[in-house]
């Protein structure tokens, strides 16, 4: 907080330059999404930054406010976030600020949204969250209304050139994924080596699987389907008969690699569990999705590795998760074993494993076409077993490795840079605000009416309203307990209630004694007062509670 305060600036409490209202929550029965009732606010998500959304209604609202509040999320996650309110029932979670109408109502929202960090912080040691005394005491620096007003011109213009910023740099996110999967399925079309192969002379696929023997497969399980499935990058189900660059072949997965699955030991047996055999898992792939796996976070002993149908697979082997998240694809930098949400392919010398990674990430997610199931997809050994790969020969699978990693690292870089920037404008838009709410945003003008006399006149203007208006002969002058002195004048209130400012006038008594009293009637375990909301006239009345 500011020790000192620029010229015309003063400091005055929020319950000196606003009313609060603190929320209280209807009974769950009477809360709807159909829009019966009154609307109903019980938290920040009902805010989008831009707008309110009416979510919720009830049809016995405890608390009612009026337009021109400011909501104070004071309890949960949420607390310390604050949003323009609207005329609406307020949850206990909720407190809403009425500013002074002689306060600019948005230089208020700005400058509580801003100190709510302060307002939390000398909340400390209490219950958590924030009461209405932490709100109400908070003492704010107030500039002249003038000076008010410039600085929420200025800052609207720069959030608006911030935002507009700030929008742009988001859109680079989506484009870099996209670019990244144009880039590899370039690659598999042959583009990204044309120079390559006419500069080179290149042994073809035919002749480099003439002079490497197809691997071993594991015996049993399912076979291969007939079924074609045509992909979008390097990898389809069987053969499509897509034309290919010259020396390229479609060439089936089981003829240049192993494949194999995994398997978890049984849970039961904890002594199988955290040895020095690494195990992948949904979460690792997740971690080193289009990389490479060095640790995982759970690992298995031999005793595990023994006693299931896991299997110890050679470092350089390929992983794709081919159940609950389809499409994770990793390579394993040391010796690993893997759960059976796994399918792997442990590569042959015709095959670099960082090409198959590539080809099996130029799917990007239509590599769910190969599965089934619309809620879980799942790839099926069948259709992994009659995976195809367009096959480059071995000198141009290295050189499209090197080529795809060099754009990949450049797109990163790119990718990095958009999010330093990202930050830099947070922490632009936090120094502009501090800037704001310490006087050094806009020029201070001594022309300006200072801030003592504005808040003087809402001091003075309070007290006339709320104490100082005639007493009229029906009203009782009460010099007792103010809670009992509300409760005797309700009993000749209008049957439909009245507005605050008219119950105010009635009683003479301080304005915050009438405040508080009201609050307490209408906070005890029996209500002796309500709240209802007047459509017509777009306010809030207090009335009697039925007996």
């Amino acid at each position: 907080m500011m020790s000192t305060l620029p010229p015309g600036w003063a400091r005055a409490k929020l319950g000196d330059v606003g009313i609060l209202y603190a929320g209280q929550s209807p009974s769950a029965h009477t809360v709807n999404e159909e829009g019966r009732g009154t609307p109903y606010v019980t938290g920040p998500e009902q805010w989008d930054g831009r707008a309110f959304h009416k979510q919720k209604w009830t049809t016995d609202p405890r608390r009612i406010v009026p337009e021109g509040c400011i909501f104070i999320t004071v309890k949960g996650a949420g607390v310390g976030k604050t949003f323009p309110g609207v005329a609406a029932a307020i949850g206990r979670d909720i407190q809403a600020y009425q500013p002074s109408a002689e306060l600019d109502f948005h230089f208020m929202l700005r400058t509580i949204a801003y100190r709510a960090s302060e307002i939390i912080e000398h909340a400390r040691g209490d219950i958590p969250g924030l009461s209405k005394h932490h709100i109400e005491d908070y003492a704010a620096a107030i500039p002249p209304v003038a000076e008010q007003r410039r600085i929420v011109a200025r800052l609207e213009d720069l959030s608006a050139q911030i935002d507009f910023s700030r929008s742009e740099l988001h859109k680079v996110a989506p484009l870099v994924e996209r670019y990244k999967l144009a880039l590899l399925r370039s690659a598999f079309r042959g583009e990204l080596t044309a120079d390559f192969r006419a500069e080179h002379t290149l042994e073809p696929v035919a002749d480099l699987l003439a002079r490497i023997e197809a691997p071993e497969q594991t015996r049993g399980g399912r076979a291969p389907t007939n079924e074609i499935i045509a992909g979008r990058g390097g990898i389809s189900v069987n053969s499509p008969g897509a034309p290919l660059v010259a020396g390229w072949a479609w060439v089936p997965l089981l003829r240049v690699a192993r494949q194999e699955t995994g398997h978890t030991p049984s849970r039961s047996h904890p002594e199988w569990w955290n040895g020095d055999v690494p195990w992948v898992g949904i979460p690792d792939a997740n971690r080193h999705h289009g990389g490479v796996i060095n640790d995982t976070l759970q690992t298995i002993n031999a005793a595990g590795l023994a006693n299931s149908a896991a299997r110890l697979l050679p470092a350089g082997t390929v992983v794709l998760s081919r159940t609950a998240s389809v499409g994770y694809v990793a390579i394993m930098g040391r010796e690993m074993a893997t759960s059976q949400d796994f399918v792997t392919w442990s590569c042959t010398e015709a095959l670099d494993p960082r090409y198959l990674m590539y080809a099996l990430l130029s799917e990007g997610d239509d590599i769910r076409e190969f599965g089934r199931g619309t809620t879980h997809t799942t790839i099926y050994f069948p259709e992994i077993r009659a995976f195809t790969i367009k096959l480059a020969p071995l000198k141009e699978q290295r050189e499209i490795v090197r080529r795809i990693e060099e754009a990949l690292t450049k797109i990163d870089r790119l990718a990095a840079d958009v999010q330093r920037s990202l930050q830099l404008m947070d922490r632009a838009e936090q120094r502009i605000l501090a800037k704001a709410f310490s006087g050094q945003l806009v020029e201070q003008d001594p022309a300006d009416e200072g801030a003592e006399h504005l808040l003087d006149r809402i001091q003075k203007m309070r007290t006339v309203a709320l104490v100082a208006a005639p007493i009229p002969p029906e009203v009782k002058t009460v010099k007792t307990d103010p809670t009992q002195a509300l409760l005797a004048d309700s009993a000749e209130w209008p049957e439909n209630g009245l507005p605050f400012e008219a119950i105010a006038k009635r009683v003479v008594l301080p304005y915050d004694a009438v405040r508080d009293a009201l609050f307490e009637l209408l906070d005890s375990a029996s209500p002796t007062l309500v709240q209802v909301f007047d459509e017509e006239e777009g306010r809030m009345l207090l009335k009697r509670a039925a007996p």
